[in-house]
């Protein structure tokens, strides 16, 4: 938000009764200021304080060039001792108050301006001089009571009207304010600071379609205005135009390229068109910028890996969040995007231990216990792998994938009571899940219930599930309860999805025999030894039964 100056405009007022020598000083002083010779002009000055430090005319003479020279702090001391000599005199008081201000002393420059106003309460200009103050000092109702009192007059003049408003806007009274800033810009079209505070207005309100129509008025005004253009590029993303946000960001960057937010932008812009490589470039060309305490470094190699990572360049996008996770160990976008791509590369310890890090109350908890337990389960430590999955469903009861891998685990630890528990659960809750069904039916096979176990294989192919083993484990099944043909049935589905499956062969050639289709079941006897010889054994016990 702008919020005005403090009217940077000294007044030199020259007392009526200078002395002989202070008056040809001056005279030399002000004809070297009007020849150029500013530094000079200061000697001059210089030599005739020295001589009689007590003329205030020549201390604000002396501060009105350090001021012009832009030495402020130098002026500030000048018109410091101006106050001295001269305290009644509202000009000297309005004059210090202008320098501190150069200098961002708002809360000395404010009581400087107070006095002023106390010796003549007429003077607008310095009643809104100390309204900005206020304003830079975030006193917005301070500012506004200083506004109120002021003299009847011009109520309609542009700078207190601009700094009443931006005290409302300050206040988080937008539509107070928005009404003055329109009202400033009927007068004066061309008031950028109103239409930049518009702008800023409409973003907070998120009114995109205002923010367009304003950034546009003022970036006719300015063609390089990057409030403008940072405005248009917000409402470009906000609206999913994001070949327009590209655009309007490239220029920020390309006029302000030491800005790293233009390029920070840019990235994000050009990562949303699956551009990855420019986003990439754009994502470094920030990192450059970006000074080493910027908050926002950590985010930025952030989205840098995630480019990267869309690139597969695996290693790169490793590098860069070990990077990121130096300058913040605990972020949990970081630990889970840095885990994800070490199981990528195959560095499972690695994950595991990033997993293990994620803070408690971050959002991505919930995904990393159940990858934590998933790894677990991958190389047999089904303890923790437990631990992991209850933990998930502490925090969703409903979580059924993870109470699924919960009964594998529980399944793989030989207990098969409380593995039955979390499958029949899961089961309860999706009536179809083949994945419980499944879980099912190898724990009925376990504990030799082949009734159930076939019914639930059944089930399995009711589902539409077309798995080889399914249907082999069907047909033996039903080998088992004397239903012959459907075994043969089965045992020619699981062929149909596995053509080389000799085990599904042997056992055809036996359904077939037990049928009485003798040429049939040597047929399926002699593809089932061509595939694997070591069946033979199983023949010949097959044949003595």
């Amino acid at each position: 938000m702008t919020k005005g100056n403090e009217k940077g405009v000294l007044k030199l007022n020259l007392a009526e009764n200078q002395k002989g020598s202070g008056r040809k000083s001056l005279a030399r002083a002000v004809s070297l200021h009007l020849d150029g010779e500013p530094e000079q002009a200061l000697r001059e000055l210089s030599e005739a304080v020295a001589k009689d430090a007590g003329q205030a005319h020549l201390h604000s003479a002396i501060g009105h060039i350090q001021f012009e020279l832009g030495r402020f702090a130098e002026a500030a001391s000048s018109y410091a001792r101006v106050v001295e000599l001269d305290a009644k005199n509202p000009s000297s008081h309005f004059n210090l108050a202008v320098a501190l201000g150069k200098l961002e002393r708002w809360e000395d420059a404010a009581a400087s301006f107070s006095r002023s106003l106390e010796l003549d309460p007429g003077r607008s200009e310095a009643r809104l001089a100390l309204a900005t103050c206020m304003l830079h000092l975030d006193r917005s109702d301070g500012a506004l009571e200083v506004l109120d009192k002021q003299p009847a007059g011009n109520p309609q003049d542009p700078p207190a009207l601009f700094s009443k408003a931006v005290a409302l806007q300050m206040l988080g009274k937008l539509d107070e304010a928005a009404v003055i800033y329109l009202q400033i810009l009927q007068a004066q079209p061309g008031a950028e600071d109103s239409l930049s505070n518009l702008i800023a207005i409409n973003l907070e309100r998120r009114d995109f379609l205002a923010v367009r129509k304003y950034a546009e008025k003022l970036l006719a005004l300015r063609p390089d205005s990057a409030p403008a253009l940072e405005a248009l590029a917000a409402s470009a993303f906000s609206s999913g135009e994001h070949e327009a946000a590209a655009k309007y960001c490239a220029a920020l960057a390309k006029a302000s390229p030491d800005r790293y937010q233009n390029w920070f932008n840019l990235g994000i812009a050009q990562q949303k068109l699956g551009r990855h490589k420019e986003s990439v470039e754009a994502y470094k060309q920030a990192v450059k910028s970006a000074p080493e305490g910027a908050p926002e470094r950590t985010q930025i190699y952030l989205n840098l890996g995630l480019a990267l990572q869309e690139m597969n360049e695996l290693a790169a996008a490793r590098d860069v969040y070990d990077k990121a996770l130096k300058m913040d160990s605990s972020s949990a976008a970081v630990l889970w995007n840095l885990a994800l791509v070490l199981e990528q590369l195959g560095d499972r310890q690695g994950a595991e231990e990033l997993y293990e890090r994620m803070p408690a109350d971050a959002a991505e908890v919930q995904d990393a216990l159940f990858r934590l337990g998933y790894l677990r389960l991958e190389r047999e430590d089904t303890a923790g792998a437990i631990e992991a999955f209850q933990s998930c469903l502490k925090k969703d009861p409903e979580w059924h994938e993870a109470r699924l891998n919960l009964g594998i685990a529980y399944w793989r630890l030989k207990d098969a009571q409380s593995a039955r528990q979390a499958f029949e659960a899961v089961l309860k809750a999706k009536p179809e899940s083949v994945e419980a069904i499944r879980g099912l039916a190898a724990l009925a096979l376990e504990r030799e219930d082949f009734a159930q176990a076939f019914d639930l294989h059944f089930q399995l192919i009711s589902l539409g599930e077309r798995n080889p083993e399914v249907f082999y484990n069907a047909g033996l099944l039903a080998q088992k309860k004397g239903k012959t043909e459907d075994a043969v049935r089965f045992y020619e589905e699981a062929l149909a999805e596995k053509p080389v499956f000799p085990e599904a062969l042997l056992n055809l050639g036996h359904a077939h025999k037990a049928l009485g289709k003798e040429e049939e079941a040597r047929a399926c006897w002699r593809k089932a030894l061509e595939s694997k010889p070591e069946l033979a054994e199983s023949y010949f016990e097959a044949a003595m039964k």
